[in-house]
């Protein structure tokens, strides 16, 4: 998924590899493995210096994901952008401007800009619950301080920045960082449960932010590759990959595990 993302964004935007490799940084080698496929978990840093070059503003065509004014959108025109930017705004919007926005409007802002989210699939939903099940069995059966929330919830990942997400599952041990209308302040964990059209701000951009901003433990759930990248930023730069049909450590607690046989056996892909 990864490096299909990427291949298809260099093409785009008609970079040689070389080019690539000049302006981002990154060895020639190292992109080439991406591409290959050969290197399916690169480091952070990696991904933040390619996400630079292949999706900034400069390079953005004016597509889907994006509206120059809020007070136009309603829910009829609530879209998500196929690429972490894919477009741009005629100006960058303040946290203020992003929480006027209509309750019935469900986006993020990322570095001031303003990307509209699509209705989530039946998968999507399945998996939510579940997960969230689990989590929140485990810390209530073990008397913990923890909180379990659930998107739609404004995950503002550090006050004085730009950038307010809305990951699709959320835990958090600092009952501080609850306001009431929003989450200020980087979870302990975070879990994005992917889509196409979110794939690439899901593996690039908000993999990035969250390691950034000190979340702990971020959950990457690919339902059309049924599997799951668990970065634990703590410990290691690379994410580890699990299918669905592994037992998948949550590594903030010691000795817990989110048994994903047991859910996927739960009907979550029944129609």
């Amino acid at each position: 998924m990864l490096n299909d993302e990427l291949k298809k964004r260099k093409k785009e935007l008609h970079l040689t590899t070389e080019e690539l490799s000049t302006l981002s940084g990154v060895p020639v080698g190292t992109i080439n493995k991406i591409l290959n496929g050969s290197t399916k978990s690169p480091r952070i840093s990696t991904l933040e210096s390619l996400q630079r070059v292949l999706y900034s503003d400069s390079q953005s065509d004016e597509s889907d994901g994006f509206c120059p004014d809020p007070s136009a959108v309603n829910s009829n025109q609530v879209h998500e952008s196929s690429s972490v930017y894919a477009g741009h705004t005629e100006r960058l919007y303040t946290v203020e401007e992003y929480l006027s926005l209509p309750e019935d409007v469900r986006a993020e802002l990322i570095d001031g800009h303003l990307v509209y989210m699509a209705t989530p699939s039946v998968i999507h939903q399945k998996l939510c619950m579940e997960l969230s099940f689990e989590f929140s069995n485990y810390i209530r059966s073990h008397k913990g301080n923890c909180t379990v929330l659930c998107s739609p919830l404004d995950v503002q990942l550090e006050e004085e920045e730009d950038t307010i997400v809305q990951p699709d599952i959320i835990i958090f041990c600092d009952p501080s960082k609850d306001k009431g209308s929003r989450i200020i302040g980087a979870p302990d964990l975070c879990v994005e449960i992917v889509s196409p059209s979110s794939a690439s701000r899901d593996y690039l951009i908000k993999a990035a932010k969250y390691a950034g901003a000190g979340v702990r433990e971020y959950w990457i759930v690919d339902p059309a590759r049924e599997k799951t990248s668990c970065y634990f930023f703590e410990n290691a730069p690379f994410p580890a990959e699990y299918t669905f049909r592994d037992k998948i450590p949550v590594k903030i607690y010691e000795g817990f595990e989110v048994d994903f046989e047991k859910i996927s056996s739960e009907s979550i892909f029944d129609y």
